[in-house]
């Protein structure tokens, strides 16, 4: 967990997490894939990367526009500057689609009939330069695209859409199954940040300082660690109108409910209360003050 600061970039951040994470874990592990959704801009995750040995998956925009490299040509007598983009890619138009460098099929009990397809080596057109006030080249970053195409939705009447994903990983670590089924994954995390709102309070309080809200979502994040660690402990006191669940499946919010009896039994390390007596409060005639204002930061155009 880490606040980005107004004058800090997200996908600067996300890059550091990504290496700082990459450092830490076996290399006998293999090689560890990072799922974003649609708000980071696949290009800039892919060339801030650089040659760490990860792979970056990002949700893409429906309507989004790719181009094939270029096929070779002879330089003209005329001179001028060669081609950079080939033939188009639209993911919104399927006559633009070429064949498929590689396609899976499987059938699942929830999304019934899975279809993935992906297309190598395409790259989309950057806006932006490699540096502020600079007219350099803008860079080609060369990625996989791949679109995943289901029957159904588990509990949803409306039909499916396509969902479009950008892949970019080591050659030969390209796992059409994998893929989908990491990005299925990361919807759980929609609901673990609704859990942590809702029901332990993450956005609730009020603080002055970054400094504080820096150590409450910390101590919101160990929280929702011992609601994992007690998981195989605790009953399940479901409502009337829940399922059963089996005990290795319990969710957070029902752990939630069943720790309170699970604590007296655990104990805590910290010594007992001392009384104090009266505290004396403010002195007579004394206030507290206004509180110090601070002025809103806010991102450059």
């Amino acid at each position: 967990m880490r606040r980005v600061h107004p004058w800090e970039n997200a996908h600067t951040v996300a890059i550091e997490q990504m290496k700082c994470l990459a450092a830490h874990l076996p290399a006998d592990e293999g090689i560890p894939l990072f799922v974003f959704d649609a708000g980071y801009d696949s290009a800039q995750l892919t060339q801030g990367k650089g040659e760490v040995p990860v792979a970056v998956l990002v949700r893409l925009r429906a309507d989004r526009c790719f181009y094939a490299d270029p096929p070779p040509t002879t330089l003209s007598p005329k001179g001028g500057r060669p081609r950079q983009h080939g033939a188009k890619f639209a993911c919104k138009d399927p006559a633009t689609w070429p064949v498929p460098t590689a396609e899976h099929w499987v059938e699942e009990d929830q999304y019934g009939t899975v279809h993935v397809r992906a297309w190598a080596r395409l790259h989309p057109k950057q806006q932006a330069h490699p540096g502020p006030g600079t007219r350099k080249t803008r860079p080609i970053v060369r990625g996989t695209v791949v679109l995943v195409e289901v029957s159904r939705l588990p509990a949803r009447p409306y039909p499916p859409q396509r969902l479009w994903l950008w892949w970019h990983g080591p050659d030969g670590a390209l796992d059409l199954d994998l893929l989908w089924r990491a990005y299925v994954r990361r919807f759980d995390l929609e609901h673990t940040l609704r859990f942590c709102k809702q029901c332990l309070g993450w956005t609730m309080p009020r603080v002055r300082h970054p400094e504080q809200a820096d150590r409450w979502t910390w101590l919101v994040v160990s929280v929702y660690t011992q609601l994992r660690l007690a998981q195989p402990w605790v009953a399940d006191q479901r409502l009337p109108w829940e399922r059963r669940l089996d005990p290795e499946k319990l969710t957070p919010p029902r752990v939630r409910r069943a720790v309170s009896g699970l604590l007296p039994v655990v104990g805590t390390p910290a010594s007992a209360p001392k009384p104090c007596g009266r505290s004396p409060g403010r002195p007579q005639g004394r206030r507290s003050g206004r509180a110090t204002r601070y002025p809103a930061l806010k991102k450059a155009a």
